[in-house]
């Protein structure tokens, strides 16, 4: 995954959802990512995603993270629990949301 970017991984991520509807049919939700300077919003509804630039005005889950420690997660090189336990990664709204990331970040 090396030359992993913020940018990259949300252009790849929803057809990653999409071709899985099954992992995702009783999502109804709206995930804000704010990572560095990007911010990027994840509409998961009825199995299907649709990603945009940008923020949303009600998300139903914000999470927070420096570009870095993002990308190290990414790779592999840090720990999504870590990062929160230590604080580098912050969750805002539904924090339940949150614990389902790792069925589409990894």
């Amino acid at each position: 995954m090396s030359g992993m970017t913020v940018r990259g991984f949300f252009e790849e991520l929803e057809t990653k959802i999409n071709s899985k509807p099954e992992l995702f049919s009783d999502m109804d939700c709206i995930y804000q990512f704010l990572i560095g300077g990007f911010a990027y919003n994840v509409l998961i509804k009825d199995g299907k995603a649709t990603i945009a630039e940008g923020e949303t005005p009600s998300p139903s889950c914000t999470v927070s993270i420096s570009e870095d420690d993002f990308i190290d997660m990414l790779t592999g090189k840090q720990s999504g629990q870590m990062a929160f336990l230590t604080g580098r990664l912050k969750v805002t709204g539904d924090v339940g949301l949150a614990f389902k990331l790792g069925s589409f970040i990894s």
